[in-house]
């Protein structure tokens, strides 16, 4: 690890549901990007939620070539395929439709030498923590040593998936806590298994995302730079127990309550070199292409003076 004068930024692509690849790319490239973590769901759609269901590569007919092309006619690298679905769906056909399509994932970043794949490890969202670690345990080694059988890495999303009340109260999500981590790496002790740490998350469920870093550095394998704003109001409203229901606000970098500068110092502290990778889910940015665009620059000129 290089001490942070290797962190590069990047942005995952799933904002840019309307834009192919290629002008993504020339957009991010102009504006000072370095790096794409590219949506990879399945091409035919069928994902509804929020910034799911985008393909900007369809790993089922991957031309490794013009990828390839797109990517040093910018000047870019990808640091990630992203895909998040439910991996643990309570539905039998679901599950297996969401673990095949991550294995095809994995196929796709080791045809392109992405060194990671971004996902979630999925949650019923109807039983506790044990009954779904019985569930993990059915699906995460087996996936985890498909992965490093192809010198990939996993990168799990540490976000609870709890955003609107079909999620609510379990979210979709089990991989949000540092209790649930610590299971995670004891079941699957893989190198090739860590995190992509999204800070917003552990704003409003009160964890130290400071200390995260320092507890967890050895398991940080991708970056995810999205705030977090606190609406007091609906949390009076609403209390903890609604687990964020009507108080939890996605924010671009900047726009919320994570401190970057000290945030960032902890991963230059512990050698972090990878990528920072802007991840826009935040509604008053998202209504125009060029109002998504503006969000990215705002990200961008948020954090590009601590990583340059």
């Amino acid at each position: 690890m290089g001490g942070g004068s290797d962190t590069k930024l990047g942005l995952l692509t799933a904002a840019f549901p309307r834009m192919r690849l290629e002008r993504v790319a020339s957009w991010a490239s102009d504006n000072g990007f370095e790096m794409l973590e590219v949506a990879c769901w399945p091409a035919a759609g069928g994902e509804r939620r929020r910034y799911a269901g985008v393909s900007h590569i369809d790993v089922t007919r991957l031309d490794v070539g013009k990828v390839r092309d797109v990517l040093d006619r910018n000047g870019l690298e990808i640091s990630s395929l992203a895909y998040y679905p439910n991996n643990l769906h309570p539905d039998p056909g679901e599950r297996r439709d969401a673990n095949t399509h991550v294995r095809k994932v994995i196929d796709a970043a080791a045809r392109l030498g992405v060194p990671t794949v971004g996902t979630f490890v999925g949650r019923d969202q109807t039983k506790n923590v044990p009954d779904n670690f019985r569930e993990f345990r059915k699906v995460w080694p087996r996936l985890v040593a498909y992965a490093e059988g192809k010198g990939v890495n996993i990168a799990i999303e540490n976000c609870p998936m709890i955003f609107s009340w079909d999620e609510w109260p379990g979210g979709t999500n089990l991989a949000s806590t540092p209790a649930v981590w610590d299971e995670m790496f004891t079941i699957v002790p893989s190198r090739s298994f860590g995190l992509n740490l999204d800070p917003s998350h552990l704003v409003w469920l009160g964890i130290d995302h400071e200390r995260v870093v320092r507890d967890y550095a050895s398991r940080i394998l991708h970056v995810h730079a999205k705030d977090m704003e606190v609406d007091r109001e609906g949390l009076y409203r609403n209390g903890v127990t609604s687990l964020g229901m009507g108080w939890q606000i996605p924010r671009l970098p900047g726009l919320g309550e994570v401190r970057w500068d000290r945030f960032l110092s902890q991963l230059y502290r512990v050698g972090y070199d990878g990528v920072v990778s802007v991840e826009h889910e935040d509604r008053a940015f998202e209504k125009t292409e060029d109002l998504v665009k503006r969000g990215f620059l705002i990200a961008r000129d948020t954090l590009g003076p601590y990583l340059h």
